[in-house]
């Protein structure tokens, strides 16, 4: 069977290994596996959500409300904009796809940095776009400038992760404000904040604000996910706002019923539980700093972070890969940032007794 020829040398994203496999391979007990890997949140989902979940679960069976009106309310009374703004995905990854097929194609590429999220790209090849790095691995923003000015015919999407995942580096607010005043306004400017509760929280120059950015530059998008700090990974639900003109365009691609009346439920309800998301902030920077401290301690390179995760790098050839496997067989599940071209592994910061059992792992592996 033949199949799209641009397929042929895309690689497909690499996600955090499941506790599952873990399991079949090494024969370890569930409840004794400890995954640190996907920036999943450690303390689950807020009570108040798992309840309100729970007593609708007999209506799994029927479509949800495809109007999305009570999440899109509530996100708007949150961000000070209007439901016209807001385009609702599975996960802020389906936006960033949307942001692709909108405006990027054969003659219309995209920008982002050297070492971010690989959907951008994947999502981009898939179309015949072509993918512009800067050399940087982090967002240096003369270079995004540099070349977007050589290449200005060529670029419809420019992505910016701030927080950057993989990495966990942060721009400033107004340096983002600064360079997107450099921008023609037909090119569409992707703000992917995944992590934007934690750079806040850590930091108020990084703060994003969605009404601010749109109504300086109505090229702009603001992603957000349910995923991180509010715990529904699982339930797979993002937002993308912007001008209610481009939130139009993006909408056109928008599947009927793309999330679930389950997550949909579990979205709205998260929002009202925000004493959850701030216990969240705080313990995790709280206990970041056991790993900046060991990281400290052994000479190992660190990248600081505004993220739920912290980034080892090392300088032995593939000592990443070998932590990562060696943990493996002990029931701890990291991630090997070999994919995007790292000597690296990148933790997600858990509970207390889960980071001092990785440590404890990791002081035995490290020289």
């Amino acid at each position: 069977m033949k199949f799209n020829e641009r397929l042929k040398n895309l690689v497909g994203y690499e996600a955090g290994k499941p506790i599952e496999l873990v399991v079949r391979e090494y024969g370890i007990d569930e409840k004794d596996v400890i995954k640190l890997a996907s920036n999943e949140n450690p303390y689950g989902v807020s009570p108040v959500v798992a309840d309100a979940v729970a007593r609708i679960s007999n209506k799994m069976h029927l479509y949800p409300d495809d109007s999305y009106f009570e999440l899109k309310d509530a996100l708007a009374d949150k961000f000070k904009v209007t439901s016209e703004n807001i385009v609702i995905g599975s996960g802020s990854d389906q936006i960033i796809e949307f942001a692709v097929h909108a405006k990027a194609g054969e003659n219309s590429g995209v920008l982002t940095a050297g070492t971010t999220f690989a959907m951008y790209e994947i999502y981009s090849l898939t179309i015949g776009a072509k993918v512009f790095k800067t050399v940087s691995k982090e967002h240096n923003l003369d270079e995004f400038l540099k070349i977007y000015e050589e290449r200005k015919s060529e670029i419809g999407v420019i992505f910016l992760c701030v927080p950057n995942n993989p990495l966990g580096g942060c721009l400033d607010a107004k340096d983002i404000y600064d360079f997107l005043k450099k921008i023609d306004e037909d090119t569409l400017g992707v703000v992917d904040c995944a992590y934007q509760e934690f750079a806040k929280f850590k930091d108020g120059a990084k703060e994003i604000k969605p009404n601010e950015l749109i109504t300086k530059f109505p090229n702009a998008v603001y992603l957000g996910t349910f995923s991180k700090a509010y715990g529904l990974g699982g339930m797979r639900v993002g937002y993308g706002i912007g001008d209610a003109r481009v939130i139009k365009e993006l909408s056109k691609l928008r599947a009927p019923f793309n999330i679930t009346t389950l997550s949909l439920k579990a979205a709205i309800e998260a929002l009202k539980d925000e004493e959850f998301v701030a216990k969240t902030l705080k313990t995790n920077f709280e206990e970041m700093k056991k790993y900046e401290k060991f990281a400290k301690e052994r000479g190992i390179d660190y990248l600081p972070s505004y993220t739920n995760f912290i980034v080892y790098e090392f300088k032995e050839p593939s000592e990443a890969s070998r932590i990562s496997q060696e943990l493996l067989k002990r029931g701890i599940i990291l991630r090997d940032l070999k994919s995007y071209g790292m000597n690296a592994i990148r933790i997600t910061i858990g509970l207390p007794a889960q980071n001092d059992a990785v440590l404890k792992e990791l002081k035995g592996l490290i020289k």
